[in-house]
């Protein structure tokens, strides 16, 4: 049996995972990812099938193109000196009952949408939401993800953004709560009612009554700023996670794959390292960071390294729904030529979001990088976000007869949301791939194939990266800030920046810059 030792082992290579341990190889640290599956990228991961390259998670990305940049992700690429090339675009389409159009992100094309749907009323109130969302939003920026830690240090790490915090103290407090509390306050028009629950539901799986007010804030500060414009990365979600893996492997950094992780150590009350499947032992000098969803963490740790009340608890966290998923690769031949890249279809708001198959998103992300796609194609991605339940999927064979059958009906939904895109879609397919929640469980190593906790706003925290056992740490979804892109890098610079020592984690703040946007 072989053995290893390391200064960090880290549990997975997510976005959390692989920002965490980018940053902590920045820092000096000699760190080792051992990640399951044979892509690192976890749900952002990228996949290649018969000369297409597909996302197999989040398409819609913002506030990374440009730097210094409120969204943690981007800090966490200053950090570790890496960038890629980003396409920028602003518009995406929406298929609703009221009817289908086009929008853009900022303020002032969703009023024009507004006003032709709903009338000058609701361009009012979604005038006075704005005004309202303003001091909320500056709260919500006021200090930067990457100069929090969970020490003393952060006292000087943070202190240069205190003053700013201070003349938003009072909104500050209200950001703990939900964001459906602001929103009553203000709107009455259902159309923006359902539209905020939309949005609500996408940035954080739960609606406007349990998704925080801060989520939100970053939001309205993010895309109703003027000039804003939306983000894709050319070769896709996988070259993020790229970049990513070189900030890693370029320090004292390894990622490895097809790293099954069976066992966390816990010695007198410390974590010491890891056991994985194949026998071999990893042995974690300073700390192991496991990247893994709160479930799926605790079946590494021995059965008494926690009590029986803790792990109750943490079983008990309330998940959100699972997925469906369309892959295509498709011939673009005679398509029309002003295609957005998304598109969100609901079909019908008296269901609610959350409801089964009634969201859909689209991304056609090779109409804004070509080389996504053989030439003359396009990839397609399609998917129920968070929406289909685990249930109806668990006691099934995956070589069954039923199985086959059950994918066919329960994707008929998305090939019915894309006609209203692509009328001839079925005879434009080359290449077919239909997920479901066991392919999330299984290729993602996902928990029910979950979206990740569903803590609602002012009934719950999300845990802190910091544990009860020495030497254990935890980042992306299930830990503060939660779940999302933005959320999960910014769990994992957090955890990095408090293993680091002060003085280096002053100096990656002074070398990123970052108080240029935060003063």
């Amino acid at each position: 049996m072989s053995e290893l030792t390391t200064d960090i082992v880290v549990i997975g290579s997510g976005i959390g995972g692989l920002s965490c341990a980018a940053l902590l190889a920045r820092y000096g640290f000699e760190v080792m990812v051992c990640e399951s599956h044979s892509i690192a990228g976890g749900a952002a991961h990228g996949f290649k099938y018969q000369g297409f390259l597909f996302d197999s998670g989040p398409s819609l990305y913002s506030g990374l193109s440009y730097s210094p940049s409120a969204n943690p992700l981007r800090q966490v690429l200053d950090a570790i000196d890496e960038d890629l090339e980003w396409v920028n675009y602003d518009t995406w389409g929406c298929c609703l009952p009221e009817g289908d159009f086009k929008t853009t992100v900022g303020a002032e094309q969703f009023c024009e949408v507004l006003l032709r749907l709903r009338g000058q009323e609701a361009v009012q109130q979604w005038r006075k939401l704005q005004q309202v969302m303003k001091p909320y939003a500056e709260a919500a920026v006021a200090i930067p993800p990457a100069a929090i830690r969970l020490d003393l240090g952060a006292i000087l790490t943070t202190g240069r953004f205190l003053p700013t915090l201070a003349l938003q103290a009072g909104n500050t407090l209200k950001l703990t709560g939900a964001f459906g509390r602001i929103r009553d306050e203000v709107i009455s028009d259902p159309f923006i009612r359902n539209w905020l629950d939309l949005l609500c539901f996408l940035l954080s799986g739960l609606l406007a009554d349990g998704t925080s007010a801060a989520e939100m804030a970053f939001m309205f500060a993010d895309w109703y700023r003027p000039g804003v414009v939306l983000d894709y990365p050319v070769g896709g979600s996988s070259a993020i996670v790229n970049a990513l893996v070189r900030g890693i492997e370029k320090k004292r950094g390894k990622v490895c794959l097809n790293a099954h992780v069976a066992e966390i150590f816990i010695q007198s009350g410390h974590a010491t390292g890891i056991k994985l499947r194949n026998g071999e032992i990893i042995k974690a000098k300073r700390a192991v960071i496991s990247n893994a969803s709160i479930w799926d963490t605790l079946k590494l740790l021995p059965k008494d390294s926690v009590s029986d009340s803790f792990r109750q608890e943490r079983e008990a966290t309330p998940k959100c729904d699972s997925f469906m998923h369309l892959h295509l690769g498709i011939d673009a031949s005679h398509l029309p030529s002003d295609l957005a890249c998304h598109y969100i279809i609901v079909n019908d708001w008296e269901k609610g979001i959350t409801a089964p198959q009634n969201l859909i998103l689209i991304s056609i992300p090779s109409i804004l990088d070509p080389s996504l796609a053989p030439q003359g194609k396009h990839t397609i991605h399609v998917y129920t976000p968070g929406n289909e339940p685990y249930q109806l999927w668990q006691e099934m064979d995956r070589k069954s007869i039923a199985y086959q059958q059950q994918k066919e009906n329960r994707s008929e939904v998305m090939w019915q949301a894309l006609e209203r895109i692509i009328p001839d879609i079925r005879s434009r397919c080359e290449v077919t791939l239909v997920g479901t929640p066991l392919t999330h469980e299984r290729f993602l190593r996902r928990h029910h194939g979950s979206y990740g906790p569903a803590i609602a706003a002012g009934k719950g925290f999300f845990p802190s990266p910091k544990t009860s056992i020495s030497g254990l740490w935890c980042c992306g979804d299930s830990t503060f800030p939660g779940i999302g892109l933005p959320a999960v890098a910014a769990s994992g610079m957090i955890t990095a920046n408090t293993l680091a020592s002060v003085s280096k984690h002053l100096e990656m703040l002074k070398e990123i810059e970052i108080n240029k946007l935060f003063r």
